[in-house]
């Protein structure tokens, strides 16, 4: 009886906690943050700074998920044009004021801190895209498509322009998903493959040197083995060298005699493949999947045009991080600079990325809410 008296008032808790939160997509997200820190634990051996503060990142991101999955999508509604309005006005002040780091203009002084206004559009853009389609859900004329592209295209230049062309490539996948959801038709999509295509040597010649020799590396990494294409050969060379079931947790030797470079941020999945071989990432594709599918299913069961379209963004835009890290490691797309979803050291991305599972928990758990 006293038992059941002292296990009572945990079991109210755990039910309390369940009731805010969406079970399955959180317990996917802590395997996953799980195999992050077992990952940046070997990754970062000889920092071990940088795993404790990891776990602050973690802390923050959770505290984040938590207040967002409170909010109802009605609500999340209302921020959406504040701020899409604010994160294009730090842009444009980051253009005009922000520090110059490594040769990147990317970061705004706002006196205690530095801050990258580029992360909020990689969520305002989904916001501000879903509340403008939904407000003209009854009337959606090709004029309302073209307005949604020019309020794509206008941040994602001022990123470009930084250059962060990783980031900018996150906003645009963000910004597509919205517009290819709320029902563009094939036939523009195919017109715009063909316009994209045809625009290629105009795109090529307004580059940076750098992004065009991470092309031709791409192309051919041995053609500057100690340059360029370092970064690639070394880490093909640990994604091929873990087997079918790696070398084992901290017996990495790609990762532990350092040949590779941003082992604990961008390249961290290098370090995984070498350890945990194929059987690990299998694991780690599953769990990826998993997740995926878990926020798809969310997005078909939203009550709300709005939430449809903003939930199947955040859920494609988080399949757009995994795909361009995993193909860059590997060799098979350029190195753009985009970290591995909640695997990869970094508190701005670890916060956007569970801002996004929050958004999805919101919608989850107002559903019937929003339905009655």
């Amino acid at each position: 009886m006293m038992r059941g008296n002292f296990q009572q008032p945990f079991k109210n808790l755990w039910l309390r906690f369940t009731d805010k939160i969406d079970v399955p997509l959180f317990a996917l997200a802590f395997a996953l943050l799980l195999l992050g820190i077992i990952t940046l634990a070997s990754a970062a051996h000889e920092t071990p700074a940088r795993v404790s503060g990891q776990a602050i990142n973690i802390l923050v991101a959770l505290s984040v998920m938590w207040a967002v999955a409170q909010f109802q999508p009605q609500t999340l509604m209302r921020f959406a044009l504040p701020a899409y309005a604010l994160g294009l006005a730090l842009l444009v002040a980051v253009a005009l004021f922000g520090e110059v780091v490594n040769g990147a203009r990317r970061w705004l002084n706002v006196g205690v801190t530095r801050i990258q206004p580029s992360e909020i559009m990689k969520i305002a853009m989904p916001l501000m895209l879903a509340w403008y389609f939904h407000k003209h859900e009854a009337t959606l004329r090709l004029r309302d498509y073209l307005v949604a592209s020019l309020l794509l295209a206008v941040p994602v230049m001022l990123i470009a322009r930084q250059p962060d062309l990783g980031t900018a490539l996150l906003v645009t996948a963000a910004g597509f998903y919205v517009i290819f959801l709320a029902g563009l038709s094939w036939r523009i999509l195919l017109g715009l493959a063909l316009a994209a295509c045809a625009s290629l040597p105009f795109l090529w010649s307004v580059m940076h040197d750098y992004q065009r020799r991470r092309i031709l590396t791409l192309l051919d990494p041995t053609s500057d083995p100690l340059g360029a294409g370092y970064h690639i050969i070394q880490s093909v060379i640990a994604v091929g060298s873990g087997g079918l079931a790696g070398k084992g947790w901290l017996k990495g030797t790609q990762a532990h005699l350092e040949f590779i470079p941003e082992r604990s941020t961008d390249f961290i999945f290098a370090v995984f493949s070498e350890e945990f071989g194929l059987i690990g990432n299998c694991l780690l594709l599953l769990l990826y999947l998993l997740l995926i599918g878990r926020g798809l299913t969310i997005a078909a069961n939203a009550p709300t045009f709005f939430a449809r379209l903003l939930a199947g963004a955040v859920t494609l835009t988080f399949f757009t991080y995994v795909f361009v890290n995993m193909g860059m490691v590997s060799g098979i797309l350029p190195v753009v600079g985009v970290p591995l979803p909640l695997i990869s050291f970094g508190g701005t991305a670890m916060v956007t990325l569970f801002l996004g599972i929050g958004i999805l928990m919101s919608i989850h758990r107002h559903r019937k809410l929003v339905q009655t």
